[in-house]
């Protein structure tokens, strides 16, 4: 999930107070890419948003 919406977010967009917070998430990102979750479905991200989001409790 995490790695899914690093793919689609556009890092510039993201309010930052350090450089090095923009990069932390560059270099998560290439990290995961690193894995293999590039394997994941459409199907399998949205089964992992569901169960993330149904423990959430807000």
């Amino acid at each position: 999930m995490l790695f899914d919406w690093l793919m689609s977010t556009d890092l510039n967009s993201i309010p930052i107070t350090h450089p090095a917070q923009k990069q932390a998430l560059v270099d998560l990102l290439a990290r995961l890419e690193e894995v293999d979750i590039i394997e994941s479905t459409d199907e399998e991200i949205a089964a992992a948003q569901a169960e993330v989001a149904k423990k959430m409790g807000w």
